[in-house]
Formats: C-alpha cells, structure tokens, sequence
C-alpha cells in the first residue's frame, strides 16, 4: 500500500508543528509538576506531623502540604514551559526554520529569563 493512511489538507505538513506541540509540553509538565509537588508534600506531611497521633488535625495538614506542593510544582514547570514553549515559536517562527537550533535557543533563553531574578 504506497498510499497515505490520513487525509490531510491540501499544504498541510504530515508532522505537527511546535506551537501545536507547546500546547501539550504546557499541560504535561503542569501534570507532572502536579503530580511530583503531591508526592513531596505528602513526604514533607508526613515529616512534619511525625509525633502527631493519625487524626483528623494531622490529616487535614497532610492534605495541605499536598495540594500547596502540588500547585506550586504545577506552576512553576508550567511557566517553565510556556517560556520555553514561547520562546521556541517566536524563534522558528522568526528564523523561518525548524531545527534543533531553535530549541537550543529557547532552553537558553528560558534558562537565563528563569534565573534573571536571582
């Protein structure tokens, strides 16, 4: 079969481009930011409530040390993606070229705008 198995429209490229790409680098790292901050609050919860007895005081700080973990790991790996992200379209769209160029370019400029505050 020398034919292609999906329709695309006339122009279209067959692989995705990076700005449809950005959209899921964005969730995923707030996925995986999430789901990494959850697991180290849930570790630092239960550091810290060690010499409580299992009540509903050392649950409920439990679950907060969770979920305050959880959204700021989520948010900050997302950010650090919508930069990079960004900087990667701006960059290909700007070069008028896809290559691994551009995505030096954009993980250096994430990297030294991350850090510019420090």
């Amino acid at each position: 079969q020398d034919t292609d198995e999906f329709i695309l429209p006339t122009g279209a490229n067959k692989t995705r481009g990076r700005f449809e790409l950005a959209f899921f680098t964005i969730g995923g790292c707030c996925m995986t930011g999430a789901a990494f901050g959850a697991l180290n609050g849930l570790r630092l919860g239960l550091k810290e409530t060690q010499n409580m007895a299992w009540s509903k005081p050392r649950n409920v700080q439990i679950l907060n040390m969770v979920t305050r973990q959880g959204a700021l790991w989520a948010n900050t790996l997302g950010s650090l993606a919508l930069l990079y992200s960004a900087f990667g379209v701006i960059i290909e769209k700007t070069r008028g070229a896809e290559d691994d160029l551009n995505t030096i370019a954009a993980g250096t400029l994430t990297g030294m705008l991350y850090k510019s505050t420090g």
